[in-house]
This record gives structure tokens, sequence and C-alpha cells, in this order.
């Protein structure tokens, strides 16, 4: 039987817990997407917390006044915020990806309204958005990451916060530089048969001069970039496997920011 009693202490701690989750919540990808009610955000961010309140022990606070009080939850919110942060930039990879491949094919001016960021973006990065959205769910990597914001809590206690800005700096500058080599591998198929294509564009302008090549490509280009993808529609789950991995490789970054070892 579960007992759950609250008393003001407690409560303070709880709001705690309920402010870091709520914080991660809001901005993790999956959970944080913008076409999901907040009722259904507040419900999962409530009952996350209070399963948590349950578990965790009870550590007595030491604040003074509301101000200490309110240093304490602007600390748990950030907290949350990072971690959620953490996952949810990895899916600005895929979107990379995606505006390389179209501006090699041609498809850069079509833009098509992402709800999800609620910013505008190519046709094959919101392709590659949802595909990777609907893997991250097959693949239970959703569950990773809710259990990775629980899990904070052995490391970062409540109030056990340590911001090591050099850490968090150089877990985002590792980021970056994976981004760009993943993204670079997602659009190498596609860049490399493009530039061949572009090739023989070339060399046949020399031979026949009275074609207008500049037509014939933007025709050819879109053709080629379609069955690259078509082809390559296959390999996606390794694509997923790599945006994953710097998924879970950030957010342990982010946690190694926060606590002195």
């Amino acid at each position: 039987m579960v007992d759950y009693s609250f008393s003001l202490l407690t409560f303070e701690y709880f709001l705690l817990i309920l402010v870091r989750i709520s914080c991660f919540v809001f901005i993790a990808p999956f959970y944080g997407m913008t076409n999901t009610p907040g009722r259904v955000k507040i419900g999962l961010a409530f009952f996350v917390s209070l399963i948590l309140y349950h578990v965790l022990p009870k550590e007595s606070l030491e604040y003074t006044g509301i101000v200490g009080y309110s240093i304490i939850v602007i600390k748990e919110g950030i907290t949350g915020l990072l971690i959620g942060f953490a996952a949810n930039i990895c899916n600005s990879i895929i979107l990379l990806a995606g505006n390389l491949i179209d501006m090699n094919i041609g498809f850069s001016m079509a833009q098509e309204y992402n709800p999800q960021l609620q910013t505008q973006a190519t046709v094959t990065g919101n392709f590659y958005n949802y595909l990777v959205l609907l893997l991250l769910v097959a693949t239970n990597m959703h569950h990773y990451i809710l259990q990775a914001v629980a899990d904070s809590y052995l490391l970062i206690p409540v109030n056990g916060q340590v911001f090591q800005s050099d850490r968090l700096l150089q877990g985002m500058i590792t980021y970056v530089i994976d981004a760009f080599v993943i993204a670079f591998r997602i659009t190498l198929p596609i860049f490399a048969s493009i530039m061949i294509l572009n090739c023989v564009l070339g060399i046949m302008a020399k031979v026949s001069p009275q074609m207008n090549m500049f037509a014939v490509g933007m025709q050819l280009k879109v053709l080629a970039g379609l069955v690259i993808m078509l082809i390559t529609i296959g390999l996606f789950i390794n694509v997923s496997d790599f945006i994953f991995d710097e998924m879970k490789k950030t957010i342990v970054s982010m946690l190694k920011g926060m606590y002195v070892n």
C-alpha cells in the first residue's frame, strides 16, 4: 500500500521535484512537442514527480527565506531544462542533413512549417525528422530520456547542482562537431551522386553546347536525389542509431557539467 503524507517541508521538496520534471517535459523531444496538449504535459510531470517523491529519500533543505527557496527553484528549473535541451538539440542533426540534401537536389526553396520546432524547415528535413521521431518511439528511446532525468537525482540531488561552465561549454562544442560529422555522413550518398551528375552535365555542356543543361540538370538532380533517397531509406535505422547515441552522449555531458566528482 502506498501512503503519501505531506507536511510543509515535504511539500516544498515535492515542488522542487515537480519544477525539474516540468522543465524537462516542456523541452524534451516527444514529450515537449507543441501539438501535445498542455494538460497531458502537466499530468505527466505531476505523476512522474509523485512517483519520484515516493522513491527518493527526503533530504532537509537549507535555505534562508523566500529568496533562498526561489534560488533553489531556479537551479532545479535550469537542471531540468539542460537535460531536456541536451536531448532536444540532437533533432537539429537530421534537420541539418535535410537542409544539405535539399540544397543539392533543388528543394531548398520549398519550406514547410515544423510544428515541433515552430519554425520553417525543408521538405526532406521534415520527412527525416518525423522518421527519427517514429523510431524514437519504436525503440523506446523516449523511455531512456525519461529515465535519464529520473536517474539524475542519483548524481544531482535536490539543491545539489554545481554548474561548471567549462564542462558545459566543452559538451556543447563536442556536440556541434559531432552534429556536422553525422549530418554530412547522412548527406554523403546524395552529395556524391549529385557531384558525379554535375560532372557529367559539365561534359555534356561542352560536347553539345546547344542543349540547355540548366533546365535539364534541374530535372535530373531531383530525379537522382529521390532515387538515392529511396535506395538508402533502408539504412535509416543506422542513421537513427547515430543520432540516439549522440543524444545519450550529450545528456551525459550535461549531467557531468552539473556535479563534482
